[in-house]
């Protein structure tokens, strides 16, 4: 192929040349030192990037020592990536120009796209298009750049100010701003970074392809992100739990996800939609994926630390060791609480502690070595517990005292961190006098946290992320089903142009996906009702059908426990009457044997635009709207994700029995929700359902279907 790739030349998109340039044209390098363009080049410089770098500027001969070139064409050879620091308005054209010089990737740091307006968005699209014409990875526009730090390319390809230390955790944040600021914290804190990525406004490149990078990157353990959206759920999802789960060497991902809170989901005809707000999307997104949500940054970098720098807990048995009661106690409480269990001293333990700790010492958990302890006290203790194979995770506490030695112990800790295959986290109370201590701990990437609390919650994220990698494996069971029926109700419902299928349309479609709906039919005249309630079995519940009619008791529409044919004689006139008073157009009448009470849930799904159908499980009838005890899953579920579904409210207890109850059919429930998931997927038009309530009974006496509505785009 010539030098120059003809326009009609479609490439795959390369991520590598992203990450791993050889070459690199810097469009929009500037002489002043104060210039975006300035700062970049000299980044690239400062940081040894390993490759070939040409400056792009018609006005300059060199830069910064480099040789200019006047224009993209006047690079000799090919480039693999070009980053421009241009107008907006030029953009478009000096990326194709680069396109014919063979590039793969490109960094926009340039602002004035969408965020402006029309016209930004109309350039945005014109970029998107050259991109895809060629195969492009394009990352931003208006972004802060890329930083790799893998020393074979020491790429700074950012005007970050603080050049970060390498490590082994990536950074995906979605703002810029934030993470420049990010970044200094973090180079504060000693924590070293093999990636950071500035998303920007997400035209080609976004959080899905740089996770597939990450992914298979050597250099990188832990991935953390700042996140303002997700393009595709699903796809995430898929992604994320390989990466977090599957892989031969899982990666810990941290999100920080900003909007926690919404301004309401808008208006909806279901109680799914109008619990459904998009922060729970974004919850049940993570939740399926292994993903772990922080809320704030100080806890996602402090528990950033302890996945790059520590193995993880192999159980959940902490022990803690410390120089001061109240502190231990409230570690332990910390630790109790949040579901960690406190590690039991075997004897031979206890008698070793005992052999060079003071008689006053505490040698059950947690272990106070006393005020007075200097470093090789802590030695002592530390080296013993290390060694007790009930212990799992290790917390050291330390507070400042007249004869503590917070350097010295610091130091013992580094030393038995190298030696010891078990989490270990400290925490060195107070400031001044534990300043000298902190910092050898924070060199050597000890995760350090100011209070017990903190340490503690560290420990128990580290918990939860193993019992994560330890859960058991399932997949999307499939179900045999008439999906004919239930698109011949959801066609007839379409043709006539409504929108809600009462009652008896969406007892077609569950019953044709074999859900377990209390025997029904829907009667137009009195002796088809007499005929069906015999057919039903007494007693029998009669409700009218209308479009017109949405709250049907309000209006006497419904009558419940009808015993006899004469009852349903009377019923089956007086509803009929109810549309004669209203001047409302009355379908028909459905009837539904009565079912024996049970314990009442909803099941719903709401389609959402981004991430498709959400599926909703909670507490049902008069509780949904006035608890919201609900959880969300992302369909299609794994069958894991339908068991945790339904234990994952907080009323959980009220399923499990209390006072005597016996425990409600959480098969039954789980079976209901796989089935809800698999019509979501297989009927597109539907875009709201809610089934309310769900009548669950006791274990191994299934469920019902007594109530439903479902709604079509």
């Amino acid at each position: 192929m010539s030098q120059d790739a003809t326009a009609n030349v479609s490439r795959k998109k390369d991520l590598k040349a992203l990450f791993e340039p050889q070459t690199i044209a810097v469009v929009g390098s500037s002489r002043r030192p104060d210039a975006v363009g300035h700062a970049i080049l000299r980044n690239l410089l400062s940081t040894g990037y390993k490759g070939k770098l040409y400056p792009v500027n018609p006005k300059a001969d060199e830069i910064l020592g480099v040789k200019c070139c006047q224009t993209v064409a006047d690079i000799p050879g090919l480039i693999d990536l070009a980053i421009f620091i241009i107008p907006s308005a030029g953009v478009p054209a000096e990326l194709e120009a680069c396109a014919r010089k063979g590039a793969k990737a490109a960094i926009i740091i340039s602002a004035g796209f969408r965020e402006i307006g029309a016209e930004g968005l109309k350039l945005e699209n014109e970029v998107r298009r050259i991109a895809d014409q060629y195969g492009i990875s394009v990352l931003g526009p208006n972004c802060l750049g890329l930083i790799n730090n893998d020393p074979a390319f020491s790429m700074n390809a950012s005007f970050a100010g603080t050049i970060p230390n390498p490590g082994n955790v990536a950074f995906v944040s979605q703002s810029g701003a934030l993470g420049t600021a990010l970044l200094d914290y973090a180079h504060g804190k000693n924590i070293g970074f093999s990636k950071f990525v500035s998303l920007g406004n997400k035209v080609g490149v976004t959080e899905l392809e740089v996770l597939s990078y990450l992914k298979d990157d050597p250099k990188t353990g832990v991935i953390i992100m700042y996140l303002e959206d997700i393009v595709k759920g699903y796809e995430f999802i898929e992604m994320a739990r390989e990466i977090t789960g599957e892989i031969a060497k899982t990666k810990p991902i941290l999100v920080i996800k900003s909007g926690r809170t919404s301004e309401g989901a808008k208006a909806a005809s279901s109680h799914t939609g109008s619990m459904m707000g998009s922060d729970k999307v974004y919850d049940a997104v993570f939740t399926q994926s292994g993903v772990m949500r922080m809320d704030s940054a100080l806890e996602m970098f402090g528990l950033a630390t302890v996945f790059a720098n520590q193995p993880l807990l192999k159980g959940n048995r902490i022990a803690i060791v410390t120089n001061a009661g109240g502190p231990g106690i409230m570690a332990t409480d910390a630790c109790v609480r949040a579901g960690l269990k406190m590690a039991e001293m075997s004897p031979l333990t206890v008698a070793k502690l005992k052999e060079k700790l003071p008689p006053t010492s505490n040698f059950s958990n947690p272990i106070d070595i006393i005020g007075d302890a200097q470093h090789d006290r802590y030695e002592h203790a530390l080296r013993t517990v290390i060694a007790e194979p009930n212990v799992d995770g290790v917390l050291v506490l330390l507070t400042p005292q007249a004869m503590t030695e917070a350097e010295a112990t610091a130091r013992v800790i580094v030393d038995l961190d190298k030696e010891s295959d078990k989490t270990i986290v400290t925490c060195f109370m107070g400031h001044a006098d534990v300043e000298a201590g902190v910092k050898v701990l924070r060199e050597h990437n000890i995760p350090h946290y100011h209070f017990p609390e903190e340490a503690a919650e560290a420990l128990v994220a580290v918990d939860r992320y193993q019992q994560w990698l330890n859960r058991p494996r399932t997949g999307v069971k499939h179900y045999e089903c008439d999906r004919d029926r239930a698109n011949r109700a959801i066609q007839g419902a379409a043709k006539a142009g409504r929108k809600f299928l009462p009652i008896n349309e969406s007892m077609e479609v569950f019953s044709a996906y074999n859900f377990p709906v209390i025997p029904w039919a829907f009667v137009q005249t009195q002796e088809d009702a007499l005929e069906s309630a015999a057919r039903i079995g007494f007693p029998v519940v009669m409700k009218v059908v209308s479009q017109q009619i949405v709250h049907k008791v309000d209006v006497g529409g419904v009558r419940l426990n009808l015993n006899s044919a004469e009852d349903v004689k009377a019923a089956f006139r007086d509803i009929m009457a109810v549309g004669d008073r209203l001047k409302a157009k009355v379908d028909g009448v459905f009837m539904q044997r009565m079912a024996p009470k049970g314990r009442e849930v909803i099941l719903g799904m709401k389609r959402d635009p981004h991430f498709g159908p959400i599926l909703m499980f909670g507490l049902g009838g008069i509780y949904v709207e006035a608890l919201k005890d609900v959880t969300f899953r992302l369909a299609p579920i794994r069958e894991l994700s339908a068991h945790n579904m339904v234990r994952d409210i907080r009323a959980i207890k009220l399923l499990e029995g209390v006072r005597g109850e016996p425990r409600a059919d959480f098969a039954a429930m789980e079976d209901c929700l796989k089935r809800l998931s698999q019509l979501a997927c297989d009927l597109p038009e539907i875009d709201e359902i809610d089934i309310n309530p769900l009548m669950v009974y006791a274990e191994g006496k299934g469920a019902g279907v007594i109530d439903a509505r479902i709604i079509l785009k």
